[in-house]
Parts: C-alpha cells; structure tokens; sequence
C-alpha cells in the first residue's frame, strides 16, 4: 500500500508517544492535560442537554447561542469585535489550526513557525505541503521578533503562541504589536493561538487582533475549563477567511458534538470561579517545581503562563529521567533549536511534582 508524501513527512507526536508509553507507578509531567475536573455547572449543562434530546446535527458554523457567547467573550476578555457570523466552533483547537492550515496553504508555500514551539504547527504545516520554517527565540525563550520580521517576506502564515507552549512565555503587547504589524505591511496572516490566556501569572494577555485584521484568532474551553476531552475549540476570522475555512469543517467534521456545544456555552456564560482557582493552584505548582529544578541546578526563565517549564536538560539525562518513572518530553519533539531541552509540566499535584523533583535528583546524580 503506498502512502502519501506529505504524511510520511511528519512523525507522531513525542508527546503522545511518551505519555502512552508510560508504564506504572509513573508520574506524568509529559501531557499538558489540567488534573481538574470539569466544573459541576458545565457537565450539568451536557447532562441537561441529553436530556432534551439535543444529540443531533447543529448547523456547521455551531450553535447560535454559543458563537454569541464566543463573541461576548472576545469583547469583553480581548477587546477584539467579532460577530457570531466571523466564529467556527471547532472539534477543539486542534481542528480550528487544521482548518485554517487547508484553507490558506498551496503547496510550497513558506510557513513560520517558533522554535521551539508547539507540535502540531510544523506537522499541520506540513500535511497541507506547505515548507516549514522555523523562526529561533531568544535566551529569555521570547520569539525573536527581529529574526521573525527578517524571515516574513515570502511567507504565507506565522504562527503565534502566547503564553506559549512548551516555553511558558508570555510575549509583551509591543512585540505582539510588531509582529503582526510587520506581518500585514508584508502580506503575511497571523495565526494566533491563545488557549492558555488565562493561566499567566502577573502579566498582560494581549491578543493578536488588536492590532490588526491580517490575524486569526484561535481557542479553546479545553485548558480555561478543564475541558480538553470535550473537544471544543473556535477561530475568529474575518469573513473571507470563515467562508474559506468551513468548506474544509463542512467535510472533515460537518460540526462539532452537539452535547459539548452546550457545556461550552455554560462555560462561557456561567461561573467563572474555577479560572481563577486553578489559575492560583497553577503558579503555586509552577514555583514548587521552579524553586525544585534551581535547587538540583537546572538555570532557566521563569515561566511567565501555561504550566510547563523548558528545562536545559541533554538527551542522556531524559532518558535517566523517564526510567525513573518521571514522564517528560524531549525537547526535539518541539523543534530543531530544543534538542538539549525538556518539558515538564505542572498540570498534576504538588505531592507528583515533590516526588518527581526526587527522581529527578536521583537520575541526574548517576
């Protein structure tokens, strides 16, 4: 059986490959996966949605009710003015990236991605025969905004990530500011990706399309509400740019899962406590494992939002690591500029991150 070429330029997922492979009595800092439950009103919303026999189709685009809610939600978090008409709600994140990807890719066009940065740019990139590119970060592990702006002519995306994944920065208004400006004045769309908006931890979030319309806003309920099995994500988007995105929605999902539609419009509109609860559980975890790694002589950034860390750490070490029951990700799994890194996550408890701070004493004292 042959296959195509464009798939078999891409690997799986090191993080899926890691986190599947893990065996017992491991600790997980490898998926970037909330250990909270979903909020009470939001599964209730679903249960009650099952009940009314809410369980078929919805138009494509998702349910009315919720695209009014993403829009409320975008004006009133991210001062951006999107219509319920300009949102597609998205099998999460990863479907909305996908689509946007198919919809403003030919063959061989440039694509910038951060490197380090999130997996599925570079392989999203790649399926749709695009040629990936990937633009370095700087020590403090910022996108290097002067590098990124030398690399745009040419270029037909640039993907954004902030805060980011797997760095855990959070880029400055002004570099968001110059990016997308310079971005627009070259003909170049920004595919801005803010699923972890509300984990950062005491700077600004600012999105993208404030500062211009050549941007694409992509998000999702999955990390704010502890709700990444739900799948539910959107892109915001200028209409053009919807009218072309949802050909391919239309035929690769026809919609997202009725049920879940209507959890996360209890999300958006209900409650928002939870946010704030795991936001505070998140950075007292981020400096127990912060003050943890210092301390055995790990030196790196601060994370600024997400939960994870970016550790200097060689491959031999990683591999000691995960033999000692503690699931980590190798840094190349993120990109060529990461290969004498690692990422651990805070998404699991303190007594987890005490424990794995052990074993990682123990393998890097072999």
């Amino acid at each position: 059986m042959k296959f195509s070429e464009r798939v078999q330029g891409i690997e799986i997922s090191g993080i899926r490959r890691i986190f599947e492979g893990a065996g017992p009595g491991s600790i997980n800092l490898g998926l970037g996966q909330p250990d909270f439950d979903t909020p009470q009103h939001i599964k209730d919303a679903a249960i009650r949605a099952i009940r009314e026999g809410k369980t078929g189709y919805t138009v494509n685009a998702g349910i009315v009710e919720l695209r009014t809610a993403i829009s409320e939600k975008l004006r009133r978090e991210n001062a951006l003015s999107y219509r319920p008409d300009q949102v597609i709600v998205t099998a999460g994140a990863s479907e909305a990236l996908h689509l946007v990807c198919q919809a403003l890719m030919n063959p061989g066009d440039r694509v910038l991605v951060p490197d380090p940065g999130f997996v599925s740019y570079a392989a999203l990139a790649t399926i749709a025969g695009a040629k990936v590119e990937g633009v370095p970060l700087t020590s403090t592990l910022h996108i290097d905004v002067e590098a990124a702006k030398e690399r745009m002519e040419g270029a037909r995306l640039l993907f954004l990530n902030s805060p980011g994944n797997p760095t855990g920065a959070v880029e400055s208004p002004e570099s968001i500011c110059a990016l997308v400006e310079s971005a627009n004045d070259l003909g170049v769309t920004v595919v801005s990706d803010e699923v972890y908006e509300h984990f950062i931890y005491g700077k600004p979030h600012v999105s993208a399309a404030c500062y211009g319309e050549n941007v694409i806003t992509v998000n999702a309920v999955s990390k704010t509400y502890a709700m990444t099995g739900w799948r539910i994500g959107f892109l915001a988007a200028d209409e053009s740019v919807i009218g072309q995105c949802m050909k391919v929605h239309q035929y690769c999902q026809a919609c997202a899962t009725s049920i879940a539609q209507y959890a996360a419009l209890a999300a958006y509109t209900g409650d928002q406590s939870s946010v704030g609860v795991m936001r505070r559980e998140y950075q007292a975890r981020r400096d127990l494992l912060y003050e943890g790694l210092n301390r055995l002589g790990f030196q790196f950034p601060l994370p600024e939002g997400a939960f994870y860390t970016f550790v200097p750490m060689g491959r031999d070490l990683v591999e000691k690591v995960i033999r000692k029951g503690v699931i980590i990700v190798p840094g190349d799994s993120f990109g060529r500029n990461a290969r004498d890194y690692a990422r651990l996550t805070y998404a699991t408890s303190r007594e987890n991150i005490a424990e794995a701070l052990t074993r990682i004493a123990a393998a890097a004292s072999e």
